[in-house]
């Protein structure tokens, strides 16, 4: 692959030999191993992602280091072509990513099977991927078509995580094709590149529009919360939103309320559940404190994770609707 604009990668000049994924192109930072074929992509404008930094595990099956991360997120997958291995696609980025200046931060080379499950699972690298369904392989390679739902099997794995010099986070993994009519390597490349979120996109739901969602649905969901990833002390932004819940909790003085807490469905359940909790709780909390002073007694947080979406978590829009705060009467 090459980096763009910065370094390149002594790959052997192997003809493409296969379609791209239909909308799919190369990241401006990172372009392909030569001759190597784009079969899924996703890119992702402003989202939020769990992302590893180190190797260890909290146990068998779950990452013990995590930061989350937001940004734009851009995931690649490629079939290198026939007769180059997943060693000397791992290599290549490797030095291409050294010349650059990119700093490793971890990489695992051996004995990787524990961690890739880890990974797979609490990070969901393919969730959301368009991939290419047309069937494939190399002229002179049989015929039969390349297993999309097998691929990026921990066969012979390798990662690379770590970071450009102006801070876009990278994680290489290459492997085996689980296919064995191919036999052609696979290589994922996950971009993370910090970026601020475009904002004033929504708008507080003022006391009037709070009363006519709890009276028409019994639920109204607050737009106006604010809080940093993965935390939950609400933003001071958060205080206009704040204000119209306490307004209609005074003049309904008799209403009892949930206030729920929900997250979108990226990371541990575990964890999410105690998240959307404990953000709950930071509502009632406020609420209850001057200079609302609003009876805690009226007031119940439940945190409820990703049980129950306001829509798919399948891309960026439906996530960032799932991250919600509602009050429901009780």
């Amino acid at each position: 692959m090459l980096l763009a604009g910065v370094c390149s990668l002594a790959a052997a000049a192997d003809a493409p030999w296969g379609t791209d994924v239909p909308g799919g192109a190369d990241h401006p930072l990172v372009r392909r191993f030569t001759g190597a074929w784009l079969v899924a992509h996703q890119k992702q404008p402003w989202d939020q992602t769990l992302w590893p930094t180190s190797m260890a595990l909290a146990a068998s099956d779950r990452l013990k280091d995590t930061v989350t991360l937001e940004g734009e997120i851009t995931r690649l997958v490629y079939l290198a072509p026939a007769g180059k291995s997943p060693l000397e696609v791992f290599r290549n980025h490797e030095q291409a990513f050294a010349a650059a200046g990119f700093k490793r931060e971890f990489s695992c080379e051996q004995a990787c099977d524990a961690f890739y499950w880890a990974w797979f699972k609490h990070t969901k690298p393919t969730e959301g991927l368009r991939w290419q369904t047309q069937g494939f392989i190399p002229a002179g390679e049989g015929g039969g078509r390349y297993s999309m739902s097998s691929a990026l099997q921990p066969s012979h794995g390798r990662f690379w995580v770590g970071a450009s010099p102006r801070g876009a986070k990278v994680l290489l993994y290459t492997a085996d094709a689980a296919n064995d009519k191919t036999g052609l390597a696979t290589a994922l490349l996950q971009i993370v590149e910090p970026k601020a979120m475009t904002t004033g996109q929504v708008e507080v739901a003022d006391a009037a529009a709070l009363q006519l969602g709890l009276n028409e649905q019994g639920k109204a969901t607050l737009g106006g919360l604010f809080f940093d990833t993965g935390k939950a002390q609400l933003k001071p932004d958060s205080k206009p939103q704040l204000e119209a819940m306490a307004s209609v909790l005074k003049a309904q003085s008799a209403w009892k309320v949930f206030i729920v807490g929900h997250t979108d469905n990226v990371g541990d359940f575990d964890a999410n559940l105690a998240l959307s909790q404990q953000r709950a709780q930071a509502v009632v909390t406020a609420l209850a404190a001057a200079p609302f002073n609003i009876d805690a007694r009226r007031m119940s947080a439940k945190g409820a994770a990703n049980i129950a979406p306001a829509a798919p978590n399948s891309d960026e829009a439906g996530r960032a609707r799932n991250r919600r705060v509602e009050m429901v009467l009780q």
